[in-house]
Parts: structure tokens; C-alpha cells; sequence
């Protein structure tokens, strides 16, 4: 399944934040150079589904706030069972 997110890095903590709209937005400490925040993204995303981390890549908007992530290994509903309600 494929997941649409807007990323904060540079925040104080590593926290999935809630809904803003159709993306998830979630927060990282690293910042946003040399693929930090991303691998960031993944290690928050892949704790709070209970997935290994090589289960959770984002696969489209690496230089951008706005990113798509793949979650292998969920269908839809258990990945929004997972996450904060909207």
C-alpha cells in the first residue's frame, strides 16, 4: 500500500503528528540533508506499524516535504487501524 506524508524535520522529537488532510504528517529530529529526515521517516513509520524497516521506503519525493511511502507487508486497513485516526 502506498501512504502520503508531510514531513517536518529539524522538530524536537520523532512522532507521527496526526492528519493534514490526506497526508500523514510525521516529525523527525534529523535534518533534511543527505537522506537523513527520510531514513528518519522510515525508522518512525516502520516503528509504529510494528513492521521491519526495510518494509517501509519511500518511494517518490525524496527532496520534497511531500513524500509517498511503500508499506509492504499491511493492506490498507491495518495500516489505518495503526495510525492515529483522522
Amino acid at each position: 500500500m502506498r501512504l502520503l506524508i508531510k514531513v517536518v524535520p529539524k522538530s524536537s522529537r520523532n512522532a507521527v503528528a496526526g492528519w493534514v488532510g490526506e497526508a500523514l504528517k510525521i516529525c523527525v529530529k534529523e535534518p533534511p540533508e543527505k537522506g537523513r529526515a527520510n531514513k528518519a521517516v522510515e525508522a518512525v513509520l516502520s516503528e509504529v506499524l510494528e513492521l521491519p524497516k526495510e518494509r517501509v521506503v519511500i518511494v517518490a519525493g525524496h527532496a520534497s516535504a511531500r513524500k509517498t511511502v511503500e508499506i509492504n507487508g499491511l493492506d490498507e486497513y491495518e495500516v489505518r487501524t495503526r495510525l492515529p485516526p483522522r
